[in-house]
């Protein structure tokens, strides 16, 4: 790794940490890609990747590469860990670690609401390895405390939570976790290491989608795990290589230079952002919108504790039948994508039914549901505010809304 004694700040870090020794001739832009399989002498590497040691060198991609070593670095010093490991996605990544952390017999507790390709997870398929899964509103310390039990060996929370940007207190959380003899991984991936760094907070593990904010562009696939050192180097031996989910260098390449400007998108999302939310909140179709940067929010006093920068995703919900808004607004926005994601340098808006979501992704009855329409109503429009000039898109909202 570069020496990263002289680089104390983000943007700093997002453009150069991890890179070797500066050399006569060696390239002042972004690395070039080693996209290939590696050789060594036959005895630097055993045949098994069970022989795999700290001090092996590359040997082959699925178990290391020196493009995906320089975006782990980077990544492992923007969330201020000592490792990262990096995953062909997002869902690659958080269910390495599920199944690398959990199993049969153990118990997992998850934040309700979630990405829905986690709660599907957790719902579906974590029950048929005979992991216990216990969701709760994570919001509440109480109902986390409560959801605890012997055998809890993980908790994993998402804040802001896809997709209604309701937040949990990571300090909080880590607290009870490890007084009940568990870990604490956090899906960061909407806030991003420069809004919050899970791991100062005392998590054991952050997980972030590289596909959104990080990589920004909508061009690359990945995931990543940070946390300790010797905890990644198991992640790595075992889920990795062996689940092959191994990311291509290819597509770190990509996230690599994505990263590069990353600190100065963040401040523009966040800075379009608020003036979208600004401007929803005052619209006559508009109900409620949610937006940690926002005093409107009601966990606003955490997220000014926990965040450093807001990010620039946004939620709303309409006064009217949802549904009917979203088709009309999926027919007249031109600057504004109708489309899914979110992290893009344009902006994306989507409608998610609550009915919808609720039976197929989050499994959510009673108090639960309850709780989720609160938020939600019959529907919420998630929107990613993009890079675009902000006045362009709050004439674009106008024109839509009608």
């Amino acid at each position: 790794m570069g020496d990263q004694k002289s680089m104390s700040h983000e943007a700093t870090l997002s453009l150069h940490a991890g890179a070797g020794p500066r050399s006569i001739g060696a390239p002042a832009s972004s690395p070039p890609v080693m996209a290939t399989s590696f050789f060594t002498h036959p005895d630097a590497v055993g045949f098994s990747a069970n022989d795999l040691d700290e001090a092996a060198p590359h040997f082959y991609t699925r178990w290391s590469n020196p493009t995906l070593e320089l975006l782990e670095s980077r990544l492992a010093a923007l969330d201020a860990g000592e490792a990262a490991l990096s995953f062909a996605s997002g869902m690659a990544a958080i269910s390495a670690l599920f199944l690398d952390r959990l199993t049969s017999g153990d118990h997992l507790v998850l934040s309700n609401v979630c990405y829905a390709g986690v709660a599907e997870l957790a719902h579906d398929i974590l029950p048929k390895h005979g992991i216990i899964v216990t969701p709760v509103d994570t919001s509440s310390l109480e109902a986390v405390a409560a959801a605890m039990r012997p055998n809890t060996k993980l908790v994993h929370i998402e804040t802001p939570a896809n997709p209604i940007l309701r937040l949990a207190d990571i300090a909080a959380i880590a607290a009870i976790a490890h007084a009940g003899g568990a870990e604490l991984s956090v899906d960061a991936t909407i806030a991003t290491p420069l809004g919050t760094k899970p791991l100062v907070l005392g998590a054991d593990y952050v997980v972030h989608s590289l596909t959104k904010y990080i990589c920004g562009h909508g061009d690359a696939l990945g995931g990543a795990v940070i946390g300790r050192q010797e905890r990644l180097a198991v992640l790595r031996k075992d889920s990795l290589i062996h689940l092959g989910g191994s990311l291509s260098p290819f597509a770190a390449w990509l996230i690599l230079r994505g990263m590069e400007t990353l600190a100065p998108r963040m401040a523009m999302h966040e800075a379009n952002a608020r003036r979208v939310e600004v401007f929803l909140a005052a619209h006559l179709k508009v109900q409620s919108v949610f937006w940690p940067g926002s005093p409107r929010h009601p966990q606003h006093d955490l997220a000014v504790r926990q965040m450093r920068n807001f990010s620039g995703l946004l939620a709303f919900t309409a006064k009217g039948e949802g549904g009917a808004l979203a088709r009309q607004l999926a027919e007249r926005l031109r600057v504004v994508s109708y489309a899914v994601s979110l992290g893009k340098t344009k902006s994306l808006l989507f409608y998610i039914p609550t009915d919808d979501i609720l039976r197929s992704s989050f499994h959510l009855e009673g108090e639960g549901a309850r709780s989720y329409r609160d938020w939600a109503a019959d529907g919420v429009f998630r929107f990613s505010v993009g890079l675009e000039d902000p006045n362009d898109l709050i004439a674009d909202l106008e024109q839509a809304l009608g």
